[in-house]
């Protein structure tokens, strides 16, 4: 696996009013398709499809690290700030800058390569 994949943007707001229960985040993972794809070139003519995979989160050891990696965002943006989230932070989860180029100021979930590939059920996370 060779890329992260954006889950949902980060309201700060949304984030800091919603336990993780509530969260975008979870409603997002409850119940997604992923399509992974081989890269051709950058121009993009066509694309192979390599995988669908359907993914809840119901593997209770990998919903407690998704919801502790939420929850470490939250804690961040309430004592630092929004702009203290860095993609060093999470496990499965991480809080990432989307946008072009640098200095953008808006924010995403991406899955880390490793939960990518577990949600394409190309390796399994921890026991599960």
């Amino acid at each position: 696996m060779k890329e992260t994949m954006a889950i949902t943007m980060i309201d700060p707001v949304n984030v800091l009013q919603k336990k993780f229960e509530d969260s975008h985040l979870l409603t997002k993972l409850k119940k997604i398709v992923v399509c992974a794809r081989m890269f051709e070139s950058k121009e993009e003519n066509a694309s192979t499809l390599v995988r669908v995979s359907t993914f809840d989160l119901d593997n209770p050891i990998i919903y407690k690290q998704v919801k502790s990696d939420y929850e470490l965002v939250r804690y961040a943006i309430k004592n630092k700030g929004f702009n203290a989230l860095t993609g060093k932070m999470g496990i499965l989860v991480q809080p990432r800058t989307k946008g072009a180029g640098h200095g953008s100021t808006s924010r995403a979930f991406y899955a880390r390569k490793t939960f990518v590939s577990h949600i394409l059920g190309l390796s399994k996370w921890p026991d599960g």
